[in-house]
């Protein structure tokens, strides 16, 4: 990570003492998502012209890198078990980790993320939008499924 520095006159060298390093308010927060540009937002859109605080825009920030955080997590999971068991319901496999990294997928697709969104009920009820090329659930109803046969019994005698 770079530090940007602020100086005086272009051209003529300070001395250590003299010479600030900048921090974002991001690396202060220990977040990787920006700090600055999610508070711009936030007063920019603001429709009553209400003042934000400062802290308004990390909490913010923070909570928008864990969601992100948390769907990528699942998204990879979910790559990992459309390679691996595509005709199965994925929501039913379990595993820890990030497996599309694991095992080298390249991409999260759309329908990873429709996957990991639908199959995690907290997920689904916070987000209700329809994600494009994310195709639907895979789900077949009972009364749809082939039963085995079984063996016909041999007519009752009524006398």
């Amino acid at each position: 990570m770079s530090a940007k520095t602020v100086g005086g006159k272009g051209g003529k060298s300070k001395t250590s003492a003299e010479t600030k390093v900048l921090t974002t308010r991001s690396s202060k927060a220990g977040l990787q998502f920006p700090v600055g540009r999610v508070h711009r937002f936030l007063r920019n859109k603001n429709a009553n012209h209400v003042r934000v605080g400062a802290k308004a825009a990390v909490y913010v920030a923070a909570i928008m890198e864990y969601l992100t955080a948390e769907v990528l997590e699942l998204a990879g999971e979910s790559s990992f078990h459309a390679l691996m068991f595509p005709l199965h319901d994925v929501s039913s496999i379990d595993t820890s980790g990030n497996a599309a990294k694991d095992l080298r997928v390249k991409r999260i697709t759309p329908r990873h993320l429709q996957l990991a969104i639908r199959g995690d009920e907290e997920l689904d009820l916070l987000i209700r939008a329809t994600i494009a090329g994310g195709g639907v659930m895979p789900y077949i109803h009972k009364a749809l499924v082939t039963k085995p046969s079984a063996p016909v019994k041999a007519a009752v005698k009524t006398a």
